[in-house]
């Protein structure tokens, strides 16, 4: 059985008064039955750490170089995250393809090594609006897949998130049949590729305007296996009912 996800993504949001919100998580949901994953900016890893480090809930980075080290002024690498708490990444969210230009190339080699640091990447995909209506959507995640992907993935190392790029902070939802095609077509796309046994436990992720009100419905979709938030994962009292209603799923 795949253990559900709730991971949430706080993109470059929060200072140190915003570690009350995980304060509260932890009360709440410190040994939940569900995996538990936050996400924070950079700078805030090490005191979650402290905040999280007898609790069930794990932490992670949002990006990371391809390099271990180096004159890379500005980033930060898979084994600084490590070392500052985290134990996974999440890589290639559609804000960085788009803001920052990466290309699944890149996401592949981050990937890899996220890997070698020993944490387990959130390899995300996503189509545009204009790609959607375009009836193009499963070619293009079956493209940002083979691509992000390098060989050797597994149910330890690596989570992959849906995140309809349309559908990101916009309140804008696919419908439950449009959710259960992608996460069906990413099952089966990773049983071609890596064998049935190794694909089942991979956990998919849905993520795009997930909130306590749709929460239950997308959990119960076909190969939901949790979900990737950002907006709702601010404030405990919006992110506490997103892990309840996966913990009754």
């Amino acid at each position: 059985m795949r253990q559900k996800l709730a991971a949430g993504n706080w993109k470059m949001n929060g200072t140190g008064t915003a570690l009350a919100e995980l304060e509260i998580l932890t009360q709440a949901h410190g040994h939940s039955g569900a995996q538990i994953l936050i996400c924070p900016p950079a700078t805030l890893l090490a005191p979650a750490a402290q905040i999280t480090k007898t609790t069930a809930i794990a932490l992670g980075g949002q990006d990371c170089h391809a390099a271990a080290s180096g004159a890379h002024t500005g980033d930060i690498s898979a084994e600084m995250l490590k070392d500052a708490g985290a134990t996974a990444v999440i890589l290639g969210h559609s804000e960085r393809r788009a803001d920052h230009g990466e290309t699944s190339d890149m996401v592949c080699a981050k990937t890899s090594a996220t890997w070698h640091a020993g944490l387990t990447a959130v390899v995300c995909l996503g189509e545009t609006l204009d790609q959607r209506e375009a009836g193009e959507t499963l070619a293009v995640i079956g493209s940002q897949l083979a691509a992000s992907l390098p060989d050797g993935a597994s149910g330890s190392n690596t989570v992959i998130a849906y995140e309809p790029v349309w559908a990101i902070g916009t309140g804008k939802v696919p419908t439950l049949e449009q959710i259960a095609e992608v996460h069906d077509f990413l099952r089966a796309e990773l049983s071609t590729r890596l064998g049935a046994e190794t694909a089942n436990a991979i956990r998919l992720l849905y993520g795009g305007s997930v909130k306590p009100g749709n929460a239950a419905e997308i959990f119960a979709t076909s190969n939901v296996d949790g979900a990737l938030v950002g907006g709702a994962s601010l404030k405990a009292s919006d992110f506490s009912p997103i892990i309840a209603a996966l913990e009754a799923s």
